[in-house]
């Protein structure tokens, strides 16, 4: 932990080691590489569950019975369908980045939806419903509009993942690409009180609506240092062009003191553990795709960078998603849209939780300025 303290008062800076609030959503134990949404280990979740049956545990707090999942699943599908009203915003935002036109339409979302001023839990949680269903439908409608083609109606025959990639790609994907980005979307659900989640809690501390938090909570995670791990990953395979380089490549980068992307995390000291799953499902995608050597350098700067691990730097979960959505074909900058597509619930449970024990999150800064001065009048200022 790195303080700084002058006499009686220690600054923590970055927040760094400060508990702000209790939750009952998500457990991170960064020293031994665990994490628990509910209770329920991400292994078994990414490993069994789906997305959806992951979004209702955290949005309702216990898994669903089938008759739940199922009814969960239908208002999903209900509401898909963006208003004409907002892909109208779309196009007149076309150009801009694609986190920058999505917490704008977000935003525009909360002229329409019939609840937005109601922020009790229940309302709260239908309209986190409608927002997952809703911001990959954005995305998706986005990135159509700005490569001249029309947004596609949605369909109510595929889940979750896989309408994302068809309203995206106009096709429906393999059965083996469909999971896996419901896996992707399962362990980017929740992770605690990151910079976006902290974000939406602060918005949500002042009464103001989800919609709003949700916009925030977008708007921290398009910052490069929340967010953009995935990116600077496929760009460092791409560099390395071939698995023999790694070595070299990360031995430069370490000489130069320079980090290496997708390794080391401000909470794990151990492997992320959501990072196996996005592993396994590289190498089945790479050969599915036809380019099994991407798989291959990350393999090999996994390898390379095998000695820093004894130093807590180890390989996080984003350093597989960036090639998973590149051997998709998706553009480097929707990397982090997709990463906001699975975290909506867990931004939506966190506004919950705010609302539920509700407080102005309103922490100090120590004054460092000048002490108290006279005011000098313009005119004797020269």
């Amino acid at each position: 932990m790195t303080n700084d303290t002058d006499g009686d008062i220690q600054i923590h800076r970055g927040l760094n080691g400060v508990y702000f609030e209790r939750s009952e959503v998500c457990f991170i134990d960064g020293r031994e590489g665990r994490l628990l949404y509910r209770g329920y280990n991400i292994h078994e979740l990414a490993q069994r569950s789906t997305f959806e049956e992951t979004a209702y545990l955290l949005l309702h707090g216990e898994l669903p019975s089938r008759a739940e999942l199922a009814a969960f699943d239908a208002k999903l599908k209900e509401t898909r369908a963006l208003p004409a009203a907002v892909l109208d915003v779309i196009r007149s935002v076309r150009h801009a980045h694609p986190m920058d036109v999505l917490r704008t339409a977000v935003s525009a979302l909360a002229a329409f939806d019939p609840e937005v001023g109601d922020n009790s839990l229940e309302a709260t949680r239908r309209k986190g419903i409608r927002l997952t269903a809703q911001v990959p439908a954005i995305v998706a409608a986005h990135h159509r509009i700005r490569t001249d083609e029309d947004p596609l109606p949605p369909r109510d025959d595929l889940g979750h993942a896989a309408h994302f990639l068809y309203s995206l790609k106009g096709e429906p994907p393999s059965e083996d690409a469909a999971r896996l980005m419901d896996t992707d979307f399962i362990l980017h659900a929740e992770h605690g009180s990151n910079a976006s989640a902290f974000t939406a809690r602060v918005v949500a501390g002042t009464q103001a609506n989800l919609h709003a938090a949700m916009a925030a909570a977008v708007a921290a995670l398009s910052g490069p240092a929340h967010g953009g791990a995935a990116e600077n990953v496929m760009r460092m395979a791409q560099e390395i062009g071939e698995p023999e380089r790694a070595k070299e490549y990360v031995q430069a980068l370490r000489k130069a003191r320079q980090p290496v992307m997708g390794f080391g995390h401000r909470v794990y000291r151990a492997e992320d553990p959501r990072a196996r799953h996005m592993r396994e499902g590289v190498r089945r995608l790479s050969a599915e795709m036809g380019q099994p050597k991407w798989y291959a350098i990350l393999e090999s700067v996994v390898e390379a960078m095998r000695p820093y691990a004894r130093l807590g730097v180890n390989v996080n979960v984003d350093f597989y998603a960036g090639v998973v959505y590149y051997l998709h074909g998706i553009p480097e900058d929707l990397f982090v849209p997709i990463f906001a597509i699975g975290r909506v619930p867990g931004w939506t449970v966190q506004v919950m939780e705010q609302f539920e024990n509700n407080i102005l999150i309103r922490p100090l800064t120590q004054y460092t300025g000048p002490s108290e001065r006279p005011y000098v009048a313009l005119a004797e200022r020269g």
